[in-house]
C-alpha cells in the first residue's frame, strides 16, 4: 500500500486509507507506534514498552502471590 506524505498545518503526516485502519483496528484518537525492523519501519498499534512493563508486573505477581493475597485481605 502506498502512502503519500502531505502538508498538515506546519507539520507533514500521513493519511492512512480507512482499509489500513480497519486491519490495523484502529480508529480516529487512537495512538500508533512506530517501530524500527531490520527490514525496515513497522507500524503498529501494540506498545512495546507497556508489554514489558506487564512482564515485570505479571513476575512479580508470580513470585509475591501469597502476599498480594494476604494484603488485599
Amino acid at each position: 500500500m502506498k502512502l503519500k506524505i502531505t502538508t498538515v498545518g506546519n507539520s507533514a503526516g500521513v493519511i492512512l486509507p480507512k482499509e489500513l485502519l480497519a486491519r490495523l483496528r484502529v480508529g480516529k484518537g487512537d495512538a500508533l507506534y512506530a517501530i524500527e525492523v531490520p527490514d525496515g519501519v513497522k507500524l503498529t498499534p501494540f506498545d512495546p514498552q507497556f508489554a514489558a512493563q506487564m512482564e515485570v508486573a505479571e513476575q512479580v505477581m508470580r513470585d509475591r502471590r501469597e502476599l498480594l493475597r494476604k494484603l488485599s485481605e
